[in-house]
Parts: C-alpha cells; sequence; structure tokens
C-alpha cells in the first residue's frame, strides 16, 4: 500500500511516528484534518498533497544569492499578477508589512497613517515604531467599515509645522475584518496621497478575497499602491509565505531590510514550490468563491434563528453579535467544544477546507444558543486519525 508520492504508508506513518513522539502516526498532508471543523481563522488551512508533490519536484537553489529558479519564477509570477515591476519573498505577512514599511521610511520625524483595528497597530508586536522610529496615527473609519479619503485628510499631517509628526505613509488593509474596501476609494485616497507626496502601502493579505468577491481586479487594487503585501499561507493554504511587491527600487532596498531581520533563505524552492500551487489552485481556481457563499449561508441561518450579526458578510468572514444572543465569548466556546468545532468567539471564518459537516454541526450549535434546545453528545478530535470522533 502507498500513499502520497508512492512512499509506503508504513514508512510514512513510522516517520510520523518519530517526528511527533508517537502522538501522530498518520500522513497530514493526504487527510483533511481538523481544520474541516475549524472556524478559529483562515490560517489553520493545511497544505494539500499537489503541494507536497511541488515541493518534491522543487529546486533547492539559494535565494539569498539570487540563484534558485522556483523563488525568481513565482517572484516573476505575482509581479505579472499584480502589474508591479518587481517582487520579493517573505516569510509572513507581518515580516513583509514590516520589511515594506522599514523600506519606504528613511529616517524621522515620519508617522504611518492607519486604520485603528489594522493588523500592523494590533498584531505585529509594535514592529513599525521600534523597527522604523515612526509614530502610528490611528484613525477610526466615520463609517464603522472602511477609511475613506475624508477620514485620510481629517487625520493625515501635511503641513510644514514642525511642531507635527509629518505623514510620510498611508498603510490600508483589504479586507479588513471580513470587510472590502471598494477600489473607487482606495482610487481616491491613492490619487490625493501621490498630490502631498505621501507613500502608500497596502497590508493585502486578504486581497485575494476582495478580488474573489467581485469588489476589483488584483492589478487594479495593486495599482493603487506602492507596495502591497500579499500572503500565501491564510486563505490559499500554503505552509508558509508572503509576497511583498513594488518597483525594482524598492525590490533592491527591501532585500537589504528582509536580510537584517533574519529573512533570507537558503533552499527557498520548498517555499515557493507550495506558494505558486495555492495561488493557481486556490486564488485562480475560484475556491475562494465557495468560501464566501457559505460565509453567506452560515449568516443566514443565525439570523434565521433570530440572532444579530455585528457586520455585514461581505468575503468569508461572518461575526455573531453574542451579547444580543445572550451568551459570553466563554461559553460559546464551550458549547463549539462540545459540537466538535473549534471557535475563537463571534468572528466566524470561512475557509474552503471547511467541510458541509462542519456547517451541519454549526447549525445544532446555533439552535442550542439562540433556541434553547440541547446539544446531546461530547465530541472529540483523535489525535490519531485526526478525524472526528463522537461519543
Amino acid at each position: 500500500m502507498t500513499a502520497t508520492n508512492g512512499i509506503p504508508s508504513s514508512e510514512i506513518e513510522a516517520q510520523a511516528k518519530h517526528l511527533t513522539n508517537g502522538d501522530v502516526k498518520i500522513n497530514n498532508w493526504s487527510q483533511p484534518g481538523p481544520a474541516a471543523f475549524d472556524f478559529r481563522s483562515d490560517v489553520v488551512t493545511t497544505p494539500t498533497p499537489s503541494m507536497l508533490t511541488a515541493i518534491a519536484s522543487t529546486t533547492l537553489l539559494d535565494d539569498v544569492f539570487q540563484s534558485d529558479p522556483t523563488t525568481l519564477n513565482l517572484e516573476s509570477f505575482i509581479a505579472s499578477l499584480t502589474n508591479k515591476p518587481a517582487a520579493l519573498l517573505v516569510l509572513s505577512g507581518t515580516m513583509g508589512n514590516q520589511v515594506a514599511l522599514r523600506t519606504h521610511l528613511l529616517a524621522p520625524p515620519h508617522s504611518v497613517l492607519t486604520d485603528h483595528r489594522s493588523h500592523i497597530v494590533n498584531w505585529e508586536a509594535g514592529g513599525v515604531s521600534s523597527l522604523t522610529g515612526a509614530m502610528v496615527i490611528p484613525a477610526v473609519p466615520a463609517n464603522g467599515r472602511y477609511l475613506t479619503l475624508e477620514d485620510v485628510q481629517k487625520h493625515a499631517v501635511v503641513s510644514d509645522d514642525i511642531h507635527a509628526c509629518p505623514t510620510r505613509v498611508i498603510s490600508l488593509e483589504n479586507t479588513l475584518n471580513g470587510i472590502v474596501t471598494p477600489l473607487a476609494e482606495m482610487q481616491r485616497i491613492s490619487a490625493w496621497a501621490k498630490e502631498h507626496g505621501i507613500i502608500m502601502h497596502l497590508d493585502g493579505a486578504r486581497l485575494w478575497e476582495a478580488v474573489a468577491a467581485g469588489a476589483g481586479g488584483l492589478k487594479e487594487y495593486c495599482d493603487c499602491f506602492d507596495s502591497v503585501s500579499l500572503c500565501f499561507s491564510k486563505g490559499l493554504g500554503a505552509p508558509i509565505g508572503s509576497i511583498i511587491i513594488g518597483t525594482e527600487k524598492f525590490r533592491e532596498r527591501a532585500r537589504w531590510v528582509r536580510k537584517s531581520i533574519g529573512g533570507g533563505l537558503r533552499q527557498a524552492g520548498v517555499v515557493t514550490a507550495a506558494a505558486r500551487v495555492a495561488v493557481e489552485e486556490t486564488f485562480l481556481g475560484g475556491k475562494l468563491k465557495n468560501s464566501h457563499e457559505m460565509a453567506r449561508r452560515i449568516a443566514d441561518m443565525w439570523t434565521g434563528y433570530g440572532g444579530k450579526t455585528s457586520n455585514p458578510v461581505e468575503t468569508n468572514m461572518v461575526w455573531f453579535d453574542l451579547e444580543a444572543a445572550g451568551i459570553s465569548v466563554e461559553e460559546f466556546i464551550k458549547m463549539g467544544d462540545k459540537a466538535g468545532l473549534r471557535l475563537l468567539g463571534g468572528r466566524l471564518v470561512v475557509h474552503y477546507q471547511i467541510g458541509d459537516e462542519a456547517v451541519q454541526r454549526l447549525d445544532k450549535l446555533m439552535r442550542a444558543v439562540l433556541k434553547g434546545e440541547q446539544l446531546d453528545g461530547k465530541v472529540e478530535y483523535d489525535p490519531v486519525s485526526l478525524a472526528i470522533k463522537v461519543e
């Protein structure tokens, strides 16, 4: 009996047992795994057998020396896909944002204007201030959903007043909390920024989702920005990696910054081969649209039982208003565990590896929360098979 790439199953199981100290005895690449029941985030997506095949077939040369064909080809492919002159592999979305901002920001005084909920403000360990010396200007969108030009104009510092910290970069995020910033709005902000000599950066970790939702083309969105960070390992399902795009000059300086924080890779093909498959199969293959349809179905189920949502469903995120439902985050998570679902509160992130059975279990959970129905039984994760075991 053989498994992935023709390797005997017994050999794979023996190696898996060795690597996990006996906890796992199967080949995770060929199993759907717990991601099929995990709504915590799209970072839980796991690589596919076709990604493993690509890794096994990849080139193994050095990216620091810029000699790995698979990596150079991926960078060229993404640059073409986004209509930018150049692209550079980075290890994560956080690294991508920080390398891009450090590349743009040469010397204080300078500030970065961004949404107060943005990833660079809340989830990147204060990297903007520690790596660039920049002050962050957090702006609250007046419409409660996304920043508009009017919001930017209200908060940006464009005067010559030496008491103020001049805005050098506007960093937007799309999508943010599953909400799409319309292309037309980004074009307005971009045009104004150019008039005032302000650099535009986009945290586009989930820009794929906005494009899949039909909000605009990838090239059109990226045309609004001097640099963009795109993630391969969230909804696209690659095991690791992001990429930043911009001009050739931007890429040249970004390589210095990337190296300075330990981002240079040697045999980078093992990362970029899987990333290429993720873009082609998941994004270009149209799988993200299915996630959006499932998210809308889940929201309709929740509201159909009388629940309220705190954000509209525009892409792959559903926001249950748990306070209105009369349940705490902690209790909701516990009930999810009992239903065999992994939750992180009222935000449910639907990715393409979520299965129909997970939606059925979610339906039972909704009825228990909103209708008071009994949530019978106990559900556990079986660490041996990574399947769901129901008692």
